[in-house]
C-alpha cells in the first residue's frame, strides 16, 4: 500500500468502476443542467424578444460545462482518482462547476468577470498540475499540449468578462471555438506534435464507459425533475396528469434506446465483452447531443403542464420534437460500427418521422403535441427493439 502511495501520476492506472467522488462530482452537474434547463425555460418565455440570441447564450455555456466535464472524466478514466492529489484536483473542479452553475443566470450580467475566471481557472489549473505531476512521464508532453490552448482561450473568456454587451459574446464564442478545435485535433502545437492521449498513456474504456452511463441518468432525471415540479405547485388537472404521463413514457423510451439500441453486427461483441464500449474521438460530442436533447425535452414538457392552453407557440413546438431529434441523432453516433458496417438506420427513421410529426403540430394543443412527441418516441423504441430482437440490457457501443 505505501508503495502503490507514492508512486508517481503516470504511473498509476484507472479502476474499471467509476468512484464514489465522481459521482458525488455528477450531483454537482445536477444543479447545473437545471440551471441550464431554467435557462432554456426563460428563453422560451421572459425573453422572447431575443429569443435567438439568448439561445445562442445558453448553448454556449452548457458547451462549455461540457468541456468541463468531458475532460474531467477523461482525466479520471486516463489515471487513479483514488489518488490524495487527483482528489483535490477533482473536489477544486468541483466546487468550481457549483461557482458557475451559481453565476450561469447572470453571467452575461453582472457575474461575468466571475463565470470567466472561474472556468478559466479549471480548464488551465488541470493540465497545469498534470504538467507537474507527469514530468519525465510521455503524457507530459500531452498536458502541455493541453494548457497551451487553453491559456489562449483563457485570455479570450477573461477578455469578453470585462468587455461586456456584445463583446463579451464575441470573445467567449471565439474562446470556445478555439477548444473545441483544439479537442477535436488532439491540441496539436508546434514541435510537440498532435498525438491523441491513448498514443502516450492507457485510458480505462470501462471507466469512461461507466461515467458516460452515470451522466446519462443524471441528464435523464431532469425531465422528471422538470414534469413533476411543474405538477406540484397548481396540482393535478386532466391537461396536466396527461402530459405528466406522456413526460414518463418520454423517460422511459429515451432509457430503452440508449441502453438496448446496438448497431448491427455488434451485439454478440457488446455481451462478449461485458462492458460494450469502445472509447471513440467524437463520443463525447455525441453524448452532448444526447444530454442538451434530454434538457430540450425536460423543458419542453414542464412548458406545457404549466400553461396548458392552446394554442402552442412554435418555439415550444420545435424544442418538444427537436429535443428527441437531437437525442436519436447523438445516440445513432454513439457506436461506432467496424469498417464496412453500416448504423442501423432505425434511429434515422425515428429523426425523419419527428420532423414530419413537428409541421402540423403548430395547429394542435399543447397537451396533444407533448403526447404525440411521447408515443412518437415510445415507437421508435418498440420499432428498434423488433428489429433487434434483443432481450438484454446492453451498455452503449461507440
Amino acid at each position: 500500500m505505501m508503495r502503490a502511495g507514492i508512486r508517481g501520476l503516470g504511473d498509476s492506472r484507472s479502476p474499471s468502476s467509476a468512484t464514489v467522488l465522481e459521482l458525488l462530482f455528477d450531483i454537482v452537474y445536477v444543479f447545473a443542467l437545471a440551471r441550464l434547463a431554467g435557462r432554456v425555460a426563460d428563453d422560451l418565455t421572459i425573453v422572447r424578444h431575443t429569443l435567438l440570441s439568448e439561445a445562442g447564450q445558453t448553448l454556449l455555456f452548457f458547451t462549455a460545462m461540457w468541456m468541463i466535464w468531458s475532460l474531467n472524466a477523461l482525466l479520471a478514466s486516463t489515471y487513479d482518482p483514488r489518488r490524495a492529489d487527483l482528489q483535490v484536483v477533482l473536489l477544486a473542479t468541483m466546487f468550481g462547476t457549483l461557482v458557475l452553475a451559481v453565476s450561469l443566470p447572470q453571467a452575461f450580467g453582472q457575474r461575468g468577470v466571475i463565470f470567466a475566471c472561474t472556468y478559466v481557472l479549471i480548464q488551465i489549473g488541470r493540465p497545469i498540475y498534470l504538467t507537474y505531476a507527469l514530468r519525465d512521464h510521455p503524457g507530459r508532453a500531452f498536458a502541455v499540449r493541453v494548457v497551451t490552448w487553453h491559456t489562449v482561450s483563457g485570455v479570450l473568456w477573461i477578455s469578453g468578462g470585462i468587455s461586456g454587451g456584445l463583446g463579451r459574446g464575441v470573445f467567449w464564442s471565439f474562446a470556445l471555438a478555439i477548444e473545441l478545435i483544439g479537442a477535436s485535433t488532439n491540441w496539436p502545437i508546434p514541435r510537440l506534435g498532435r498525438h491523441p492521449l491513448h498514443s502516450r498513456v492507457t485510458v480505462s474504456q470501462e471507466h469512461l464507459a461507466e461515467r458516460y452511463n452515470q451522466f446519462f441518468m443524471i441528464a435523464l432525471a431532469e425531465v422528471v425533475l422538470e414534469a413533476g415540479a411543474a405538477v406540484s405547485f397548481p396540482g393535478f388537472s386532466t391537461e396536466r396528469t396527461i402530459t405528466l404521463i406522456a413526460a414518463f413514457v418520454a423517460t422511459v423510451s429515451f432509457w430503452r434506446i440508449y441502453f438496448y439500441h446496438v448497431g448491427p453486427g455488434r451485439h454478440a461483441t457488446a455481451s462478449a465483452a461485458g462492458v460494450g464500449i469502445q472509447l471513440s474521438r467524437w463520443a463525447s460530442y455525441s453524448l452532448l447531443f444526447i444530454v442538451g436533447g434530454i434538457i430540450c425535452t425536460a423543458v419542453g414538457f414542464g412548458q406545457v403542464i404549466e400553461d396548458p392552453h392552446p394554442p402552442i407557440d412554435w418555439a415550444l413546438v420545435v424544442i418538444i420534437f427537436g429535443g428527441p431529434v437531437l437525442f436519436l441523432i447523438g445516440r445513432s453516433y454513439l457506436e461506432r460500427a467496424s469498417p464496412g458496417t453500416p448504423h442501423c438506420p432505425m434511429l434515422f427513421i425515428g429523426v425523419l418521422v419527428l420532423a414530419l410529426a413537428a409541421l402540423p403540430s403548430v395547429l394542435l394543443p399543447p397537451v396533444a403535441v407533448s403526447g404525440a412527441a411521447a408515443l412518437i418516441l415510445a415507437g421508435i423504441a418498440i420499432a428498434d427493439g423488433r428489429a433487434h430482437s434483443r432481450g438484454s440490457e446492453t451498455n452503449p457501443t461507440l
